[in-house]
């Protein structure tokens, strides 16, 4: 069994949740398809701003959501670096 993230856009909502399942089309159309009668998903509403006409359905296999698994971080905690300060006359 494999993690994928699934994104949703359609009529206006966008919806993303994790489901597992092998890795086969027919398998991952059924994962979810059960999630979605689940009835748990939340979908936000992207009201004007979004075209109806864009609907689409996006899958990627999660590899590792372990966040502890990774010894470094792409961005390290501390000191930001040099800072501007604006000084009134």
């Amino acid at each position: 069994m494999k993690k994928f993230t699934v994104n949703i856009w359609a009529y206006d909502h966008h919806a993303k949740f994790q489901v597992e399942s092998n890795d086969d089309p027919i398998s991952l159309e059924q994962a979810i398809v059960d999630k979605l009668g689940e009835n748990v998903i939340k979908w936000e509403h992207l009201g004007a701003s979004y075209s109806s006409e864009l609907n689409r359905i996006t899958y990627e296999e999660v590899i590792n959501d372990d966040a502890t698994a990774h010894p470094g971080s792409l961005q390290a905690e501390g000191d930001t670096g040099p800072t501007m300060e604006a000084r009134a006359s």
